[in-house]
């Protein structure tokens, strides 16, 4: 277990933000590589391997933008790299084209979705989801965002529409972010859950350990799809600072 857990955020989380609570990113900092990277990245690929109709999602019209963002990570986090990658942990890593959101699960800790603007709405058309907390990309794959959002109490009417003026307005090379904290009471990454079979929030004092999730926003540049990533830190509760649980 330990090898999946971070030690500490690279964030402050007693100090969180009103919905949406987005601040602006450096590339530099869009991906992040820290001490659960093995044993997040083991995790990644038993749940890829076995889970793949779980984890992974990919529409035809988002294969153009799923190419680019697999260029994209390439680029921030194997510059060098050929169509073999070896991780840091030592893994060998085909870069299949065929299959870019399964080489993009298996290259980097963070989850992608890709959101593509259909009418008036962004719409989540391609996903690698292995590590998501209490929602399951089944029931989100092909919706829009005020439907991805529906279990959030404090998303109200107001915050989607402030919501999807960010997705509307992120601008290509100015990329933004959140963060959230959640109380669980195990430290498993892999945390789906139904919208009809709401998870109950245990309080601090009954969680073991604490999950944020460091979400960032981008826009690709060619296919002008937004990128919406998730970067999972779990803290034992022992080195968590005392949060609200939400």
């Amino acid at each position: 277990m330990k090898e999946i857990l971070q030690k500490s955020l690279p964030y402050d989380v007693l100090a969180p933000r009103p919905l949406p609570g987005i601040q602006p990113l450096d590339m530099a900092d869009w991906l992040r590589r820290d001490e659960a990277f093995n044993g997040q990245m083991a995790r990644r690929d038993v749940l890829i391997a076995t889970k793949a109709e779980t984890v992974l999602a990919l529409s035809e019209e988002a294969r153009p933008a799923a190419e680019e963002l697999l260029d994209t990570v390439l680029t921030a986090a194997y510059p060098t790299a050929g169509d073999r990658i070896q991780r840091p942990d030592g893994v060998t890593v085909e870069v299949d084209r065929r299959q870019p959101m399964r080489t993009l699960g298996r290259l980097v800790q963070e989850d992608f979705c890709i959101l593509q603007k259909q009418g008036d709405e962004h719409v989540l058309t391609a996903a690698v989801l292995c590590f998501p907390a209490s929602w399951t990309l089944a029931e989100k794959f092909g919706r829009p965002l005020i439907s991805i959002h529906e279990p959030v109490a404090s998303y109200d009417t107001d915050v989607a529409r402030r919501v999807q003026r960010l997705f509307d307005g992120v601008q290509v090379g100015r990329p933004l972010w959140r963060f959230n904290a959640l109380w669980y009471a195990d430290a498993e990454l892999h945390q789906p859950r139904s919208i009809h079979n709401r998870r109950r929030v245990p309080v601090p004092e009954d969680a073991g350990f604490l999950r944020s999730e460091k979400q960032s926003i981008l826009r690709l540049p060619q296919s002008q799809a937004v990128v919406f990533s998730i970067h999972t830190y779990v803290i034992a509760r022992a080195d968590a600072p005392r949060v609200p649980g939400h």
